[in-house]
């Protein structure tokens, strides 16, 4: 079977990915990188590290899937975004073994970027999002950018729309979570408590102005809420009612200068199902024409199928 094989090494998550020629995922294996308990993350070098010592177990985890992988290209994210400086270690990992390998096969190798590899997962998991122009809003522990994104050939052209001026999205979800003692990363656990909350029992505010939003005031606001003993249940579910109504004005300001009511959810802030369900019925009573698009959740985090689709399409446009 001909695949075309994807590789990504982000912050916290070393990832491969295999497709066949026609882009249906024949593979798709992730390895969570470990934070000790009560910490906020990883440097860099730790990273880095462990992404190395991933290597064995996720190649293994490919390779099992069948066993005649006949690999005839190899794309890995190179760095996080699609601009000139935009730089982080850990990207050296996917850059360095995806070439090695290319070398040794003989096959081409190709560079991406996280970011596009979010996006292109994200588009190639839902359904009716056919044109070529449209936003999408990249929530994680490293990135909250609303973006605008034109197709082409071989992946994409972005250009930012909004962003925040502090904490991201995933950062305000993780500290929260880590102050009311769950493990990094904290959204999963966070989710689950927050369901036990009661709606509108505590409320943290949401900052917005204009393509510019902040979540520094809001942690600053949820730890006063754990300090003064108020039900972690309840402050759960005000962080992400939070993120809810961050999302709805950010996007209400979008849609009021923009000529563009499709928006695709991609990162793995994205996949939490409070922030899905809410958002959806925010926007349908501000305007019943805006198209919200979710990837699928298995896809919305931290992956490298986006990455192996942008390597098929290169290759496509090179041997086709």
């Amino acid at each position: 079977m001909k695949v075309v094989l994807g590789f990504d090494t982000s912050c916290y998550t070393t990832s491969m990915a295999t497709v066949d020629l026609k882009g249906k995922v024949i593979s798709n294996g992730q390895i969570m990188l470990e934070v000790d308990k009560g910490q906020r993350g990883l440097s860099q070098s730790k990273a880095l590290f462990q992404h190395l010592h991933n290597l064995p177990n996720i190649t293994d985890l490919i390779a099992n899937v069948t066993d005649d992988l006949d690999i005839v290209a190899i794309c890995s994210s190179t760095k996080p975004r699609p601009v000139e400086d935009s730089y982080m270690p850990v990207f050296m990992v996917s850059y360095l073994v995806g070439k090695a390998m290319a070398n040794i096969l003989k096959v081409p190798f190709y560079e991406t970027t996280h970011q596009e590899g979010h996006v292109m997962a994200g588009l190639s998991s839902v359904e009716g999002l056919d044109e070529d122009r449209f936003v999408a809003i990249h929530l994680s522990g490293g990135t909250s950018e609303m973006l605008e994104i034109h197709r082409k050939e071989t992946g994409f052209d972005i250009s930012i729309i909004g962003e925040t001026q502090d904490l991201h999205a995933g950062q305000f979800v993780d500290r929260v979570g880590v102050a009311l003692g769950l493990p990094f990363p904290a959204g999963p656990k966070l989710e689950e408590l927050a369901f036990k909350g009661q709606p509108g029992k505590v409320i943290i505010p949401s900052f917005v102005r204009g393509y510019e939003i902040g979540f520094s005031g809001a942690e600053t606001h949820a730890r006063r809420l754990i300090e003064a003993g108020e039900n972690p249940a309840d402050v759960a579910l005000a962080v992400f009612m939070c993120l809810v109504k961050t999302l709805e004005k950010w996007i209400a300001n979008a849609i009021k200068e923009r000529d563009i009511k499709n928006i695709l959810m991609v990162g793995g802030v994205s996949s939490n199902s409070i922030i899905r369900k809410h958002l959806e019925l925010r926007l349908k009573k501000l305007d019943n024409s805006i198209r919200l698009f979710f990837a699928d959740p298995k896809l919305s985090k931290d992956n490298a199928v986006g990455v192996a689709l942008l390597g098929l399409k290169k290759y496509n446009a090179d041997y086709s």
